[in-house]
């Protein structure tokens, strides 16, 4: 299963729908905040796909939740949040213990706008950096995570 994991649009709907056309084929896409009006907008248009999401600390009278769990079957959850309550910018130690605690092999998050990836204790921590506008010095991203039967890939992709 392929899941788009992207991040932070900040009003930038064209590159959220071009997210949207480069992986139509994708089994599920995670938004992490920071751009949910024009996600609800992308969900009419693209309302055959499986999209889940949670709302960013500039996402503001939303009634999603700020943080969730997804599970994709197979054993494997994700933890997924955009981060500001989970004390990112300092380091993602509460956010591992939190998705350890929960049993899942995945912990997304945004917030920072910042590319990061790291594998800890069979659990692969994940920030697709801003797909909207980042402050790593790298062009707006999103990452894709490919989980089979023989393990998990993960990659940023350049918008």
């Amino acid at each position: 299963m392929r899941i788009v994991v992207f991040s932070d649009t900040h009003g930038n709907y064209s590159a959220m729908h071009k997210i949207f056309k480069r992986n139509g084929d994708a089994g599920l896409f995670v938004f992490l905040g920071d751009g949910e009006p024009e996600l609800e907008r992308l969900r009419i248009q693209y309302i055959d796909s499986n999209i889940v999401s949670v709302a960013g600390n500039c996402d503001t009278c939303s009634a999603k939740p700020v943080s969730s769990v997804y599970d994709i079957g197979g054993g494997k959850k994700i933890f997924f949040t955009h981060g500001h309550k989970w004390g990112v910018r300092g380091s993602v130690d509460r956010l591992f213990f939190k998705a350890k605690e929960e049993g899942c092999s995945f912990a997304f998050f945004g917030h920072t706008h910042c590319r990061y990836a790291e594998m800890r204790d069979g659990i692969l921590i994940l920030n697709p950096g801003s797909a909207g506008c980042p402050r790593d010095g790298k062009p707006a991203s999103y990452a894709w995570v490919d989980v089979t039967d023989k393990g998990v890939v993960w990659n940023h992709v350049d918008l």
